[in-house]
């Protein structure tokens, strides 16, 4: 396969970190010159060959990329229609995308002199994937994570602890994401000279949403090419669960120039439409400020981030990845929603009908492909960024939903 430049320059952000009216920084004064030297050192060590290099090696030795496609024939078979292709993101080391800008900032906080990594975590699979890319460069690293992801990731803080990371509890509002981000945004504030804050997706202030973008662009640039090389054209379809973006906005870039192939991102309904019970953010939501950036907003109407909930603990966030908020304005990509019990029926249909347990995250966007699938033709493709595997779910869904798919233990 061809050895691409991960790291290839985009249009977006603008030097002040704006896709469109969205991004920016907006944090408090004296991290301005702390984000700056951030944003300095990135856009240097981007450049420079041996960064690059060292950046590819390990995407090759240690994560074990490229990652593969897959052609499911089963489940695509069974549901007839469009052709179905995973992007097999689930096999990386650690099991999931995250890993991919995990190295990366690992390997800008190196360069920069830093001593600690220190992040939020929903799922799990973003600390855990920081853990893992902590302990390979000697840097400490502590990961905060509400009580609630806690007790249904269980596995995820296992693999943190035994990685050496610290796992900070988060007991505040509703105990997941929100809150995990808010207090380790804190706990940067307090240290931010010798921390580096490696933000989990691509959301935040300048300039983390283009940096962990370019970081997880390897993905669609590696899928760009696959997919050709197996079936002589590109997908005619895309799809990836949003929840943040990151996993979408990795499988998206490459192709957001090719006209010809639609984009579906999918996000979390939750239980209903009913505030407080979904994280429909681009559906439901409105341009409003949340942890120093601008973008698609839940708010409440003093205009805060307002709850939210989804069974999957890695899309239940108030806000989006500000280059998702642009790209539903100019209307590239299509946003649509899967509630709960469809992503469950989709995790049992995946696992049982290819083999393959996906997260819970992933599986909403199989749930979206199973019925686009449904509407197109035989000689039509989709491609979904499977982005993680279940390990990490099993227990939780086996507890909550087992009984109703015959796993009863």
């Amino acid at each position: 396969m061809t050895q691409n430049n991960n790291l290839k320059r985009n249009p977006l952000p603008n030097n002040k970190g704006y896709f469109g009216e969205y991004g920016g920084s907006f944090v408090p004064p004296q991290l301005e010159s702390i984000l700056q030297e951030i944003t300095d050192a990135y856009e240097k060590l981007r450049e420079e060959e041996g960064f690059q290099e060292e950046l590819k090696y390990y995407y090759k030795h240690y994560v074990g990329r490229p990652s593969p496609i897959f052609h499911a024939r089963n489940l695509s078979n069974k549901i007839g229609g469009a052709q179905i292709y995973f992007k097999r993101e689930d096999l990386n080391h650690t099991g999931a995308h995250k890993i991919n800008h995990c190295l990366g900032e690992a390997l800008v906080a190196k360069a920069m002199g830093k001593k600690k990594l220190i992040a939020e975590t929903g799922a799990g699979q973003h600390g855990v994937a920081l853990a893992t890319a902590a302990a390979l460069l000697g840097l400490e690293c502590d990961i905060y994570m509400g009580e609630v992801d806690i007790v249904k990731e269980h596995p995820n803080v296992v693999r943190m602890k035994i990685l050496g990371a610290t796992v900070v509890p988060v007991k505040s509002g509703l105990k997941t994401l929100k809150e995990a981000v808010d207090e380790a945004f804190m706990a940067y504030m307090g240290d931010p000279v010798t921390q580096l804050y490696a933000i989990g997706s691509v959301v935040g202030p300048h300039p983390f949403p283009g940096m962990v973008r370019d970081f997880q662009q390897v993905v669609g640039m590696e899928a760009r090419e696959q997919f050709q090389e197996m079936t002589g054209k590109l997908p005619d379809n895309l799809i990836a669960c949003v929840g943040g973006g990151s996993n979408a906005i990795g499988l998206f870039t490459a192709f957001l120039d090719d006209q010809e192939v639609k984009i579906h991102g999918v996000e979390p309904a939750g239980l209903s439409f009913k505030p407080g019970e979904h994280a429909a953010t681009l559906t439901l939501g409105k341009p409003g400020v949340i942890h120093g950036f601008k973008c698609y907003l839940l708010s409440d109407e003093a205009g805060e981030p307002a709850p939210v909930h989804s069974v999957a603990s890695g899309l239940d966030y108030p806000g989006v990845g500000p280059q998702h908020s642009y790209l539903k304005d100019i209307g590239r990509v299509n946003y649509e929603t899967i509630n709960d019990k469809e992503a469950i029926d989709a995790f049992f249909e995946l696992s049982r009908v290819e083999g393959i347990i996906p997260a819970v995250e992933s599986a909403h966007a199989v749930a979206y492909a199973i019925k686009k699938a449904k509407e197109l033709g035989p000689d039509e493709t989709i491609l979904i960024n499977l982005s993680g595997r279940g390990d990490k779910d099993i227990d939780f869904v086996v507890d909550k939903y087992g009984a109703d798919y015959g796993v009863i233990l």
